[in-house]
């Protein structure tokens, strides 16, 4: 297995993939219009900040196009696509250099294009606004020679990165208020749950990133679970969970 597609599975792994979507379909070919079937069915992802994520272009139900014809991503306005990786036979994926581009060539399929999932690896810079809409992202679906068959787009929302919980550590006895502390993106809205998913404080995270806040209300005797979740701009992401245990060993509260 290639990078590319160690990539493609650690991300799918990861749950990086979001639903489908179909957005309207514009077909043009030199020679005449495409055929009034012909059309490709995009999925929309969510990457965070400084991560790769998968979009998967499928559901092309128009006339197979032969041995030869391509499906080209154009990557959107300020990501990158990095990887076609694409295991199954009769498909050669290709990177352009400067990462606007990728695209599958259909070798030696009988009906290509036609069933198949073709996924494409994307980057979104580190310095992109959790929340944004990036747009441009384009399929063009060509047959041999070079006649274009269909057109689609794709859905790329930038996300955020999941949470730190760092404090308290798990295992560690505790007071039944105990301080709770982490790091989130920047100016992320934290809150953190226990094991009813009942809330337990809130923080919002400062400009290097690291929240803390102090239960409102006492934490019960024995074991519990702890865990945060940001928010920022309408996209969200949840942390680990910490296995925590609230007793009579704790140390007593500072103060």
């Amino acid at each position: 297995m290639n990078r590319s597609s160690k990539t493609a599975a650690a991300l799918a792994a990861a749950g990086i993939l979001a639903g489908a979507w179909l957005p309207p379909v514009t077909s043009a070919a030199a020679d005449g219009p495409a055929p009034a079937q012909a059309r490709v069915l995009w999925g929309d992802v969510t990457i965070p900040p400084g991560r790769d994520g998968v979009v998967e272009a499928a559901g092309f139900t128009g006339p197979a196009l032969g041995t030869g014809s391509t499906l080209t991503l154009t990557a959107p306005a300020g990501a990158r696509v990095t990887g076609a990786p694409l295991e199954a036979p009769g498909y050669r994926g290709a990177v352009a250099a400067d990462g606007r581009t990728a695209l599958y060539t259909a070798a030696a399929v009988e009906r290509p294009w036609l069933g198949g999932t073709f996924p494409f690896v994307l980057a979104v810079p580190a310095d992109a606004v959790p929340g944004t809409r990036l747009s441009g992202c384009a399929l063009r679906l060509a047959d041999a020679e070079g006649v274009v068959r269909a057109t689609g787009g794709c859905q790329v929302t930038v996300g955020l990165a999941p949470p730190t919980l760092a404090h308290p550590e798990s295992g560690v006895p505790l007071d039944a208020r105990p301080a709770i502390a982490g790091t989130a993106h920047p100016w992320a809205q934290v809150t953190v749950t226990d094991q009813d998913g009942a809330e337990v404080c809130t923080d919002t995270a400062g400009a290097d990133g690291r929240w803390t806040c102090t239960p409102a209300r006492a934490l019960p005797d024995g074991p519990n679970r702890l865990q945060a979740a940001a928010t920022l701009n309408g996209v969200s992401a949840v942390g680990e969970q910490v296995q925590i245990t609230v007793g009579e060993t704790a140390a007593p509260a500072a103060g």
